[in-house]
């Protein structure tokens, strides 16, 4: 959520940044409710001050021995006005809340401006394209060959977009997933989670899911819980409604979670085997940071995300996100894509971004500074570890053999404690 206090400094400014981000949000509108707001605050700060007082001047009376009926109409009239204008003030502030939850985090000064995905800013290559003396098959002639993956059964079962892994294509999500986990915690220090998927509807406030983003998710409708999206839900609420110690800072968390998405959205794109799916397995990684670090920590949070792809070997590249491309939530953001030989085309495994104090607002997660005791707002960060369906994608379609096997390099295969899958 963005600052009240920031947007009735500089209105101009939010209006600029938001139009970077195409949101069509009125400022204007927020900026009369808030003062509206304000206004009916006043009234009934008076009101009660008015009442309070004639209050006592009852008691005076009635001390007295006086007639203090017209104290007492005083004072009923004081409170029928002052529950009128409660009641408009609740109105107002419901009606501000709702539309300072829609409003999208602003983009940092840093992030190239731009309207889509064409204006994004390609920052650096890792590895080299890799070279066949064959023609490459894609990930589905591979996972049908070998028996890694039952599509159809997966249907079956739940629907177009969840994919059943069986045999050898199970055994290899597994490594993918605990090698991982393993390498972010002992090479980075991140501490493990392993948190819940279910998640309130609170919960999905504080990252920014809802309200914008309610038809992509699964809900359940007696209970009003929502599948998790992505770890970074559960596990930036862990400290929800905290104040953590400056001393504390910057904390890491790893985690993984079976993620669901409905992907509204995707009608006309690429929904072939893994390339798009509606439950997938990702581990994220979460950092609590102070504001004068946060940008220093997406920086290193990106290359951490890194590390997976070059223990893996798999050629990729990092891009920053123009304005126009970004989430909602982010104020800057870095896709990590790989190459998918077999695809002959780039695929999204991560994405790291810096929420800046957007998310611990939502979610009103503050932190307490050593010098002067002050509580403020920190920052919060997450980026994939990253998302397994493309990244098996990339294995497979990389190290894939003439015969039809998968033969993992050395390294690769000391990460994964698998050598090849025939």
């Amino acid at each position: 959520m963005i600052s009240l206090k920031n947007l009735r400094k500089t209105p101009e400014l939010f209006k600029l940044k938001l139009s970077l981000k195409n949101d069509p949000i009125d400022v204007d509108i927020i900026l009369d409710l808030d003062n509206k707001s304000r206004q009916h605050q006043t009234i009934i700060n008076e009101l009660r001050a008015k009442r309070n007082s004639a209050s006592e001047s009852i008691g005076i009376a009635k001390k007295a021995g006086d007639d203090a009926s017209n104290a007492i109409s005083e004072m009923r009239e004081l409170g029928d006005h002052l529950k009128t204008v409660e009641n408009q003030l609740q109105i107002v502030e419901e009606k501000l809340t709702t539309l300072l939850y829609q409003i999208p985090n602003l983009p940092h000064d840093s992030v190239p401006q731009g309207k889509n995905e064409m204006d994004n800013v390609e920052v650096r290559y890792w590895g080299e394209k890799p070279s066949f003396s064959f023609t490459p098959k894609t990930h589905l002639d591979i996972t049908d060959n070998l028996s890694l993956l039952d599509l159809k059964r997966g249907a079956k079962i739940s629907g177009s977009g969840f994919p059943l892994y069986t045999g050898n294509g199970a055994k290899l999500e597994r490594a993918l997933i605990n090698s991982m986990l393993d390498h972010h915690v002992s090479q980075f220090g991140f501490k493990e989670l392993a948190p819940p998927v279910l998640m309130r509807k609170e919960s999905m406030l504080t990252t920014g899911q809802l309200p914008k983003f309610s038809e992509d998710m699964y809900h359940t409708e007696i209970d009003n819980l929502y599948l998790a999206p992505t770890a970074e839900v559960p596990v930036t609420n862990v400290h929800r409604d905290e104040v953590l110690d400056e001393s504390e800072l910057p904390v890491y968390y790893v985690a993984y979670t079976p993620c669901f998405r409905r992907e509204s959205g995707s009608y006309g794109k690429d929904t072939r085997g893994l390339l798009r799916v509606h439950q997938f397995n990702k581990v994220e990684l979460v950092k609590f940071t102070t504001p004068e670090t946060s940008y220093d920590e997406l920086e290193s949070l990106t290359l951490q995300a890194e590390t997976i792809l070059q223990q893996l070997g798999l050629h990729y590249r990092v891009i920053e996100l123009c304005t126009g491309d970004m989430s909602f939530a982010a104020a800057k953001c870095y896709d990590i894509e790989i190459w998918a030989p077999g695809e002959n085309n780039w695929l999204e495994v991560s994405s790291c971004s810096n929420f800046e104090s957007f998310q611990a607002r939502r979610g009103n997660i503050r932190y307490r500074k050593t010098d002067d005791k002050k509580v403020g707002y920190l920052h919060t960060l997450n980026g994939s570890g990253v998302a397994t369906p493309r990244l098996m994608v990339a294995l497979l379609e990389t190290y894939q053999q003439e015969d039809g096997t998968i033969q993992f390099p050395d390294e690769v295969a000391n990460f994964l404690g698998i050598s090849e899958i025939r």
